[in-house]
């Protein structure tokens, strides 16, 4: 098959650069989707990134409603196996009991993406409905990190990451309800931004206030990639719960300027967490890296009570779970989940979350409100704090204490499992914030390290301008010239 690219070439071309292109007419939207569907046939044996690519788009991208006018111009994208749906195609959620489910309509961001020229031509792994580190289980698939397949690729948003690190793909859908963007951008080298509240919709099922901690967005390798997407995706649909904000100019605009001399703040001892000395060692780097660009660069931390915040996070994550399973159970005829089809941990959430009173999520709503004003008065004194993405090194697979597959008969025991490692994320969900990972860092297992940067509510512009200068200081090169293990550009992959 001839191919409209050498893969070295294909991987030089972020989303943008391949837009220009397809408006010149130097190639086509079905090339490029050709293109990326034999990049899946190339890395998905070794890493399973990819669930399905749609055969149909791939010939025809125009079939499901493309834009090819759009800003993106025909561009090839990845969705998620989670949240916005596709009309007609199927989203399996990582489940063996969602096998075969079919949506019957697009969602309203996905509409949003067909109008600004994606071609959503694809659906990416994860975890079983979201809900863990790692999408793991054998009888579904198992997602592998690129840069070492033994090692997991985090979640959930896990097959988009590694299709991006691979080199697929330059720009692809994620989720974020935790960490679930950022976190596998960090340990796969790639931009993960979680947007504020009221920047992307998830309309019509649910919205910002119903669901609180989860939002959208995606995963990139240049941050006029990210700045890009959420300019042309961002909006509310009609009745909305709440306001959708619109910043003054767009952030392809925004990013072409320097931030000024910022106040960043570092940490990574959040109440009962802390980072491993590695990570320590690297952060104090980066902020060494910052205080070289002119940017005021200090130790400092949130007055928040950090057990409070990550019990009520706990108890959102159970009491929103129980729900969102009990919806899909009652079209199945399904009294409750059956325990060939659905993983343990998953099991015992939606036992839990059942008997959630409204008292509970009364006092819930209260630390979220606690917790956001804390991380507010401290956004007067700074602009941005930094932390590690995680704060222990990113596991091989089949490390059990993170997954919902684990015998762990304690699901609060379970979830501070996984807040000993993903201290740093799920707080700007609770509190509605901008968070970014960037690839600075290295693990020492050779893994990238995302070092992650949060601001307060509608500042995700100053994030994606922080990037920007930062990215331009490296010459472009995050990874200083390096690739993963598993990328299209190698002829063998390990």
């Amino acid at each position: 098959m001839t191919l409209a690219m050498s893969w070295e070439e294909w991987v030089q071309h972020d989303a943008v650069a391949l837009a220009a292109r397809l408006r010149r007419g130097d190639v086509t939207p079905t090339e490029l989707a050709v293109q990326a569907a034999a990049g899946v046939a190339k890395i998905n044996p070794a890493v399973h990134a990819v669930v399905e690519v749609f055969d149909d788009v791939v010939a025809d991208p125009p079939k499901d409603g493309l834009n090819p006018d759009g800003p993106f111009a025909g561009v090839p994208f990845f969705m998620k196996d989670l949240g916005p749906t596709m009309k007609g195609r199927l989203q399996e959620m990582g489940s063996l009991m969602m096998r075969g489910n079919r949506a019957s309509a697009d969602t309203f961001l996905t509409g949003k993406m067909r109008q600004a020229g994606l071609n959503l031509m694809g659906r990416t792994t994860t975890p079983e409905f979201g809900v863990c580190s790692s999408a793991e289980n054998p009888a579904v698939y198992v997602t592998r990190n690129p840069w070492n397949p033994e090692y997991t690729s985090y979640g959930s948003s896990a097959g988009t990451a590694v299709a991006l690190a691979a080199g697929v793909l330059p720009l692809s859908h994620a989720t974020d309800g935790g960490g679930s963007i950022r976190i596998p951008a960090g340990t796969n080298g790639n931009i993960g931004l979680k947007p504020s509240r009221g920047v992307f919709s998830i309309a019509p099922a649910a919205s910002d206030l119903t669901g609180l901690v989860s939002t959208q967005g995606c995963q990139s390798r240049t941050v006029r990639d990210t700045a890009a997407f959420v300019d042309h995706c961002r909006g509310g649909a009609p009745g909305e719960f709440m306001p959708y904000w619109m910043p003054p100019e767009s952030y392809s605009q925004l990013i072409g300027r320097e931030p000024g001399r910022l106040r960043i703040a570092l940490s990574h001892e959040w109440g009962d967490f802390r980072a491993v000395p590695h990570f320590v060692a690297e952060l104090e780097r980066v902020g060494r890296f910052l205080e070289g660009l002119g940017h005021q660069v200090d130790w400092a931390l949130p007055e928040v009570d950090f057990r409070a915040a990550f019990d009520a996070q706990t108890t959102c994550y159970i009491s929103n779970f129980a729900q969102t399973i009990s919806n899909l159970l009652a079209p199945r005829g399904l009294a409750r989940p059956p325990a060939e089809l659905v993983e343990p941990i998953n099991i015992k959430i939606w036992e839990m979350g059942l008997n959630t009173s409204f008292t509970e999520r009364a006092r819930m709503q209260a630390v979220f409100n606690t917790t956001s004003r804390a991380f507010g008065q401290f956004f007067e004194d700074w602009d941005i704090i930094l932390t590690p993405i995680t704060a222990v090194p990113t596991p091989k697979l089949g490390t059990t204490e993170y997954l919902t597959t684990s015998a762990n008969p304690s699901v609060l025991d379970w979830f501070n499992h996984l807040w000993c490692n993903f201290a740093y994320t799920p707080l700007t969900n609770l509190c509605g914030m901008p968070g970014i990972s960037l690839p600075m860092a290295w693990q020492e297992n050779g893994l990238p390290l995302g070092i992650h940067a949060q601001a307060r509510q509608a500042n995700d512009g100053m994030l994606l301008q922080l990037a920007a200068q930062i990215e331009r200081a490296l010459g472009g090169q995050w990874h200083a010239g390096r690739v993963p293990k598993v990328h299209v550009s190698k002829d063998s992959q390990a």
